[in-house]
């Protein structure tokens, strides 16, 4: 199990950017695929971004492509969500999730995710 804490959340204005991070507990965070899912009210948790163990790989749904960076440093157990031109659309409460993973892939469905953080708001006024 690993503990996943983020924050960088905030309300900002359409265009803006901001910076989402996810600090993670645990001595073998390297051997975790991470990503991002978001949920806005009365909707499902859908995915946003996901990164392999290595960092080599990385894939985002098609909404944020060319807007969002998903990186990680596994030196300091943590995953960032570099999110710019930010749009209404983008208003949700965005979650870190963990799974252990034995390949270098990205996972893109919550199936398997067994680590979430608390979720950080993200709210973007038009």
């Amino acid at each position: 199990q690993v503990q996943l804490v983020e924050s960088g959340g905030g309300l900002v204005q359409v265009g803006d950017s901001l910076r989402l991070s996810c600090a993670a507990s645990g001595r073998t965070f390297s051997r975790y695929a991470m990503a991002w899912f978001r949920q806005a009210p009365g909707k499902e948790r859908d995915f946003v971004a996901a990164i392999s163990w290595s960092g080599g790989s990385t894939y985002y749904t098609d909404s944020v492509k060319g807007r969002f960076t998903i990186s990680r440093d596994n030196a300091k157990n943590t995953v960032h969500l570099q999110m710019n031109s930010l749009k209404p659309e983008d208003t949700a409460v965005y979650y870190c999730a963990a799974r252990v993973t034995y390949t270098d892939v990205v996972h893109t469905t919550r199936l398997g995710y067994d680590n979430w953080g608390q979720g950080t708001q993200v709210t973007v006024s038009s």
